[in-house]
């Protein structure tokens, strides 16, 4: 479920809670072993699919410890740029259903087998989100672009906080994410989005392999050495 590394690496957190914090990075000098930890954290976790994901998920404290984290996410503006709607055992049903005839929407022909399968990915992961981008208008005016980059790191504070607790995690979307039917579910507002769904609990089985992952010189480039794209 996580590395011994990780595991490790996590028992050292509350005594970082209490180091100094100065103008930069409170583990410059207190803690040389503060990068290494985030590395670690980071590179070990891995995006866990919704069919393997059990419970027990997070408890109540653990939830509200994710949702400090997100709130932690860049903001330029302070707009809060996304939002988050937990979707509780007593409403997968309706998302259930939202799945299902956002699929007939679609395809008219979509056999019974097909229909089911949708319904059935509401009922996956003890908790359940549909991550929300609010992308309408707002002061001060932020681009939509960075509006969505905000989203995105609170999102991944999320699930690098999941796995630091032990979970799995993991995101799911499609095309049901922005029909009118999902829409409306959310009550979501003017120009908001569901973008996709954020899926935690506990590891049933591990999956053999990784993901292969580029290489810094894969997408980083010079300015002016880089061939111009028209």
């Amino acid at each position: 479920m996580e590395s011994q590394s990780v595991s490790r690496a996590r028992d050292t957190t509350d005594d970082r809670r209490s180091l100094p914090r100065g103008t930069g990075s409170p583990f410059e000098t207190a803690d040389p072993d503060g990068f290494a930890f985030a590395r670690t954290l980071i590179e070990t976790r891995r995006n866990v699919s919704p069919k393997r994901l059990v419970e027990p998920g997070p408890s109540p404290q653990q939830f509200e410890a994710l949702m400090s984290l997100a709130a932690a996410a860049p903001d330029h503006g302070l707009l809060t740029p996304w939002r988050f709607i937990v979707v509780p055992a007593s409403q997968r049903p309706a998302l259930a259903e939202v799945f299902a005839l956002a699929l007939v929407d679609r395809d008219p022909g979509a056999t019974l087998e097909q229909i089911e399968s949708a319904r059935e990915k509401a009922y996956r992961a003890p908790l359940l989100m549909v991550a929300v981008a609010c992308l309408g208008p707002r002061e001060p005016d932020i681009p939509r672009l960075e509006r969505m980059i905000s989203m995105g790191a609170a999102v991944q504070n999320i699930l690098l906080g999941a796995h630091a607790m032990g979970f799995g995690a993991g995101l799911t979307s499609g095309q049901a994410m922005k029909s009118k039917r999902m829409h409306q579910l959310c009550g979501l507002g003017h120009e908001e989005w569901a973008v996709c769904c954020v899926n935690i609990g506990t590891v049933s089985r591990s999956k053999a392999g990784s993901r292969v992952r580029p290489l810094p010189a894969d997408f980083v480039s010079e300015l002016g050495s880089a061939p111009v794209v028209s």
